[in-house]
């Protein structure tokens, strides 16, 4: 009857992702494993000296689509990119991938900067958390590890690239993100809490207890 056919699409399904999943095998773990483009704050994503508006987003895709060449970000006035990141969440970030052009467009230096929100080229001064020498990458195959115990506990990152191979412009198909990504319960704490004093019911509770006339 009907329920059979509806059971055994069902069965298909399940078969064929399974046949997907090991015919394409390490491949396809491999691209999951750098899934930290979906935990991105696209809202709040920034590039500085982008030279088309909301080029450096396209950057931070699935690792599957990395070969896609139509989309890339390139530097405006100097060769200079500084990608501002938050995520939705806690991030353990375990490595990064970098790509571009077989030619002094690719950027030659990644700096890494962790929990800074709204960096400017100003800020890229500073001592960053890890910095790495690049090599030419046009396949994405190169991976970037980082120190995870620093990089731990990451709900912003910044990547600086201050220099290139040799050319005006620095240009970049893809960046690859790798790691694991927890949600963040601290954050909504502090919203309910920011709520809750705004509550002037609240407020009458505190000038009962005794510690308020040692603030006042």
């Amino acid at each position: 009857g009907r329920g059979a056919v509806m059971a055994h699409g069902h069965g298909q399904c399940c078969c064929c992702c399974g046949e997907a999943a090991a015919g394409l095998g390490g491949d396809r773990e491999r691209g999951a494993a750098w899934g930290l483009y979906l935990r991105i704050d696209r809202q709040r994503l920034q590039c500085l000296n982008e030279r088309r508006e909301g080029s450096g987003a396209l950057v931070f895709r699935a690792w599957e689509e990395r070969g896609d060449r139509t989309q890339f970000v390139e530097s405006d006035d100097d060769e200079e990119l500084l990608f501002n990141i938050p995520f939705t969440g806690n991030v353990k970030l375990k490595g990064v991938i970098v790509m571009g052009e077989d030619d002094g467009t690719h950027p030659a230096e990644m700096r890494l900067f962790r929990n800074i929100p709204h960096m400017s080229f100003d800020d890229t001064a500073r001592e960053p958390d890890q910095t790495f020498s690049l090599n030419r990458d046009l396949t994405g195959e190169l991976e970037y590890p980082t120190k995870i115990a620093r990089f731990s506990n990451v709900y912003h990152l910044s990547i600086h690239f201050p220099k290139n191979f040799g050319a005006e412009t620095t240009k970049i198909f893809y960046i690859g993100l790798k790691g694991e990504w927890t949600e963040a319960h601290r954050h909504e704490v502090t919203i309910c809490n920011y709520e809750a004093s705004a509550n002037p019911a609240d407020h009458k509770l505190e000038q009962i207890t005794p510690q308020t006339h040692f603030i006042s």
